[in-house]
């Protein structure tokens, strides 16, 4: 079944859930964090699907890919931005394995959102 829009597809949606979790996380990172750390990971977070949403709209799939690619990259900058909170002790070692895993299943996600692209670019 063919997805209407981007919002049909699954790894947005599950890439809006971990935005919104850690949107709810940084609520709970000193105040003095709020332009820096916490102002990061958000931005980090938030490029992922809205860089899935941007690449649908695209009109080649080529295009497509390179946003998917680019929604990867900020998954990856998130992981290191958890990684600092880590360090800070804004969260646990438990907290930051919790996300690592939910980050790897995403890039997991758009690696296949790739690989099928790619397999739709062959067929054009």
């Amino acid at each position: 079944m063919e997805n209407k829009n981007f919002k049909d597809l699954k790894i947005y949606q599950r890439a809006c859930v971990f935005r919104k979790k850690i949107f709810e996380l940084t609520k709970t990172f000193p105040i003095d964090e709020k332009y820096k750390l916490t102002d990061q990971i958000i931005r980090s977070t938030r490029k992922c699907p809205a860089n899935i949403a941007e690449g649908y709209g695209r009109f080649h799939f080529k295009e497509n890919i390179q946003y998917c690619r680019i929604a990867r990259a900020s998954l990856t900058e998130t992981q290191d931005h958890l990684s600092c909170a880590f360090e800070c002790n804004y969260i646990s070692n438990d907290l930051l394995t919790e996300y690592d895993l939910e980050i790897e299943t995403l890039i997991r996600m758009i690696n296949g959102y790739i690989k099928y692209l790619n397999s739709k670019l062959k067929q054009d």
